[in-house]
């Protein structure tokens, strides 16, 4: 995929999924598939404790499944291996690599996303060849322990100064609060429990996907 189209897919997108390879509660193909049944856009693998192969025979298995429904897939925190993947996209945190040392390894095909926690450290995204931002994690969440919940005014503070740039809000998000981060100003949400944890993830994804409404 040329990197214009991703970049108009990524634009286009509302609902990111991220999940391990591993879920507790679906097998990988089962999930995945559902959520993108549901109307989820964009599909990141978050995996930091399996070796690399059992990485990329996961990222395979998400890589066709998004193929098939029109989605992107990310792969979070190594370049390499969303390189090696065929992903269309790498998301790094603040502790990982800076974005410019990712933009050269991966070059300008493939999309590079960033994490961000505050307002000051979303000035700061902006100003680096990123394509997709992070903003959160809104509510206190256990995929992030002893991270602070950046709360409903990070969003708002997104909402008005980070419109030239597709972002995500992230964090504790599901369909209980999902209506009060889209009232603060948020058009797109990153999920993980939401959907992974749901007993019928298709119908999570598309409950979330409604309550955003079509852009």
């Amino acid at each position: 995929m040329r990197a214009s189209e991703r970049r108009k897919r990524l634009e286009a997108a509302q609902l990111y999924l991220i999940c391990p390879a591993k879920p507790r509660k679906h097998d990988l193909a089962t999930l995945v598939e559902a959520a993108l049944r549901g109307g989820v856009d964009m599909v990141q693998l978050r995996e930091k404790s399996l070796p690399d192969d059992e990485v990329l025979a996961a990222a395979e298995v998400c890589r066709q499944l998004c193929q098939r429904f029109g989605a992107l897939l990310w792969i979070n925190d190594r370049p390499d291996l969303a390189l090696a993947a065929g992903a269309d996209g790498v998301h790094v945190g603040q502790d990982d690599l800076p974005p410019r040392a990712v933009r050269r390894i991966v070059g300008n095909d493939l999309l590079v996303g960033l994490s961000t926690h505050s307002p000051q450290q979303l000035e700061r995204a902006l100003r680096e060849p990123v394509d997709e931002i992070s903003v959160g994690p809104v509510f206190a969440t256990p995929t992030k322990p002893g991270r602070p919940a950046a709360g409903l005014a990070y969003v708002r503070h997104a909402a008005r100064h980070a419109s030239g740039r597709p972002w995500f809000a992230i964090g504790g998000i599901d369909r209980a609060s999902v209506q009060s981060v889209v009232t603060a100003g948020a058009h797109r949400i990153a999920v993980v429990r939401a959907i992974c944890d749901a007993d019928d993830p298709e119908r999570a994804a598309s409950e979330l996907r409604s309550a955003l409404g079509r852009r």
